[in-house]
């Protein structure tokens, strides 16, 4: 199945007729991490497969990676690797890492490849909750959510109890509580009468020093959200990186979780 494109920013919301979703981003060219998600994902009942972005970027096997997402996945969202990929977000501030890896990408994609990436909308609505790739605040210039000042800027124009977004790949949830609070725990509960921020941390380049695959399943009749972290085959990931000619820090990196 395509995804479904929603024009950015745009208030249309798609219906609350499944109940169990699997979200996940920040795959970064790795399909061994991504197959071993998915894999995992096909023992559940899932209704709805999302991504929150950054499908290439780091990895080996970007085409790979695009040609899974866009079959299981009913939407996709831009990150800032994939408007690199395909020329539409400048390299200037990447490290020297992520600049080159962006030009090794785009020179392995496929006009139509990039033309996917290059029409990914920048958020989705939900019946109950809002999908970004950075944050709910100014989505289209790919914003961190890393402090609790950062997260208030989200709170005040998110008009859904829950965002689900990616991008720092490090799981946790804020609390719009007074004072503000957050959690890193696996299972995050929706307060319905409140707002909730969920980062479902990163599929293939996962930073948070556990080199496990990070990914999220969300109820919405329960209202909780699993953060789920799996293993994959790391080493294979790395060799593919090294093989491709890619910088070996690359596949260090992945090892330690960094």
């Amino acid at each position: 199945m395509d995804y479904l494109q929603e024009d950015s920013l745009d208030d249309g919301c798609f219906g609350a007729a499944t109940l169990r979703y699997a979200i996940f981003g920040d795959i970064h060219g790795n399909y061994d991490a991504l197959e071993a998600v998915l894999k995992h994902l096909d023992k559940e009942r899932i209704d709805v497969f999302l991504c929150t972005g950054d499908v290439v970027g780091y990895g080996a096997e970007p085409g790979r990676c695009i040609d899974t997402v866009r079959e299981r996945c009913i939407t996709c969202l831009a990150g800032n690797h994939d408007h690199a990929a395909c020329g539409k977000l400048d390299t200037e501030f990447f490290n020297i890492f992520a600049k080159q890896v962006a030009n090794w990408t785009r020179q392995k994609l496929t006009d139509e490849e990039r033309k996917w990436l290059a029409d990914l909308p920048f958020v989705c609505h939900f019946e109950d909750f809002m999908l970004a790739h950075g944050s709910a605040h100014s989505p289209e210039v790919f914003n961190y959510i890393t402090t609790i000042f950062d997260a208030e800027l989200s709170f005040e124009c998110l008009d859904k109890p829950l965002l689900f977004y990616g991008h720092t790949h490090i799981p946790l949830a804020f609390f719009d509580t007074v004072p503000m609070t957050y959690t890193m725990d696996q299972e995050v509960h929706v307060n319905v009468e409140g707002k909730t921020l969920v980062n479902v941390g990163s599929v293939g380049q996962p930073r948070d020093e556990d080199p496990r695959a990070s990914f999220a399943i969300y109820d919405s009749d329960k209202r909780v959200v699993q953060l789920i972290r799996i293993p994959y085959d790391v080493k294979a990931a790395g060799k593919k990186i090294i093989e491709a000619g890619l910088p070996e820090a690359l596949a260090i990196r992945l090892e330690l979780g960094k």
